[in-house]
């Protein structure tokens, strides 16, 4: 069962909205896939991205073949799977498998080192899911380069360890077929972030060991209650809260400590911020734990994900429930946020620019140089301010001072997400420096595919610091003029150019190697909570 409690400001939202939705009839039109509901702007688009309504009765066509696959391997002695992919090609499948308890190495970055260790380990037992919707994503491209070429100097044939998944008629479909990988094609009718149920997250998580069929059961339970015109829908309650309260909290701050759930704030995290990021408006989600700062900031509601309703806590939202239905109720509920804050849900258009940006680097144009100072080890840079500091303490604080009353913080780390460097903990250091404004930490370029959309098109409130970690011992990209090193670098000066671009201001500290940036981690701890003006 899933279940929505509200109170305070945002059982005032459900009060105002969700009448009017059901007048609107918006979950019955939703059942039917109706593209007209976001507007004539959004509806070409809509029309295209409506699959996910129905992905779990829709998906079951696929369970035998995702079963008769993951027996085969076992026969054979591979158990151990890797997915590369991004956004949410990845961060599903990472959370369904961590809930369930089963290993799936999930490979959503371009860091060499990173790479380097998945692909040296126990490569004689493994398989690979290389999985990308668009079938031109340059990060998996690249993976499927790399494993290809160690698939063979390990004289293994790659054609039988790698499984495609992909939209019907994309490049990557069409040249997997030609070469003759295994190849199992996702609805073209359901964009990447509500991809969960679909081939994208279905594939990966039932080689590595879920029972899929219980997941789309759970999902496919909740649906009734969902797509019904009732005051008591959950998803139409969780939308109204999410987008309609007044004044407007555009940021929620999302707490799972009470949830079985694993890493299922990050998912949310995705979801909610690309599809509502644009047009100056939309929802940020923020993950973070029970009595973090940011949770009195009068601009943020904080919603927690919990497995049941046993207390209802003041001015907040809680949400219940198993996860194929929490991630119906939150797929259905960012739908009505879309269309309570007019905008389409379904496009992300300034999630291109950046990899535009990013490929241009990578093709040779000539790159400003935005470096103003060096302190010890570390190169400063920055775009789209003008800054004053000589130090990596003095510049930090300088670009927290920019942050506004309404404004928040985005922590952007370019480097090896499983070296233990503690990089993600300043999250909560930055928060504390700006009296609790709030703050979201994502590893590059795993957050270009999710968050970076609302971090372009939102609101113009945040600041962004972007830490950049070369390797040592950078590593070539098969049958390409670049090495994965220069492809990070590529994709952080993109980033940090399209952000400028919007006038957001952004700080780029840059070292070398591990032990440089644990000692710059040492010192950014050091960023005390007199800050911020």
């Amino acid at each position: 069962m899933i279940r929505v409690s509200v109170s305070g400001v945002a059982a005032d939202a459900v009060k105002r909205h969700v009448p009017t939705l059901i007048a609107e009839h918006f979950a019955t039109r939703l059942a039917a896939e109706d593209s007209t509901l976001w507007g004539r702007d959004a509806e070409s688009e809509a029309s295209i991205r409506l699959g996910w309504v129905h992905a779990s009765k829709h998906s079951r066509t696929l369970v035998p073949e995702i079963l008769a696959l993951r027996d085969e391997f076992r026969a054979r002695g591979l158990n151990r799977f890797v997915l590369c992919g991004m956004g949410g090609s990845s961060l599903a499948p990472e959370v369904i498998t961590r809930t369930a308890c089963v290993p799936l190495i999930v490979l959503d970055t371009t860091h060499p080192t990173q790479l380097s260790r998945v692909i040296a380990r126990d490569i004689e037992k493994t398989v690979v899911v290389i999985s990308s919707k668009s079938g031109s994503t340059v990060e998996t491209d690249s993976h499927k380069r790399a494993f290809e070429a160690a698939f063979a100097q390990a004289g293994i044939d790659p054609l039988t360890r790698i499984v495609v998944v992909t939209d019907p008629g994309s490049p990557l479909d069409i040249g997997a077929r030609d070469t003759g990988y295994r190849v199992i094609n996702a609805d073209p009718h359901v964009g990447g972030r509500y991809s969960a149920l679909t081939a994208f997250g279905l594939v990966p998580s039932g080689f590595a060991g879920v029972d899929i069929d219980v997941l789309l059961d759970d999902a496919e339970t909740a649906l009734g209650e969902l797509l019904s015109d009732s005051d008591m829908n959950p998803a139409l309650m969780l939308g109204a809260a999410i987008a309609g309260t007044v004044p407007r909290r555009d940021k929620i701050g999302i707490v799972s400590t009470r949830s079985s759930i694993v890493g299922f704030g990050e998912w949310i995290e995705q979801l909610v911020a690309e599809s509502t990021g644009k047009n100056g408006t939309g929802v940020l989600p923020v993950v973070l734990e029970p009595g973090a700062p940011e949770l009195s900031a009068p601009d943020l509601l904080q919603v927690n994900i919990v497995d049941t309703l046993d207390e209802i806590l003041d001015d907040s939202v809680s949400v219940s429930g198993s996860l194929g239905s929490q991630l119906m109720v939150w797929e259905v509920a960012t739908a009505v946020a879309g269309r309570l804050l007019g905008i389409n849900p379904f496009d992300q258009p300034d999630v291109e620019s950046a990899k535009i940006a990013a490929r241009t680097f990578l093709n040779g144009s000539p790159v400003a140089d935005a470096s103003f100072a060096t302190d010890g080890e570390v190169t400063l840079g920055a775009i789209g301010y003008r800054p004053t500091a000589t130090t990596v303490s003095e510049a930090v604080k300088e670009l927290l001072s920019q942050v506004a009353g309404d404004g928040y913080v985005s922590i952007h780390g370019y480097a090896d997400r499983e070296s233990g460097s503690g990089l993600e903990t300043l999250r909560d250091t930055f928060a504390a420096a700006t009296g609790g404004r709030p703050t979201t930490f994502g590893w590059g370029p795993r957050f270009l595919h999710s968050t970076g959309q609302y971090h372009k098109g939102g609101p113009a409130q945040g600041v962004f610091i972007q830490i950049v970690e070369r390797a040592i011992n950078d590593r070539d990209v098969p049958g390409q003029p670049f090495t994965f090193g220069t492809l990070l670098e590529a994709q952080a000066r993109g980033d940090a150019t399209v952000l400028a671009h919007h006038n957001r201001p952004v700080l780029t500290l840059t070292v070398d190697g591990f032990e440089n940036l644990t000692a710059l981690v040492s010192v950014l701890r050091h960023v005390g909570p007199n800050s911020w003006p």
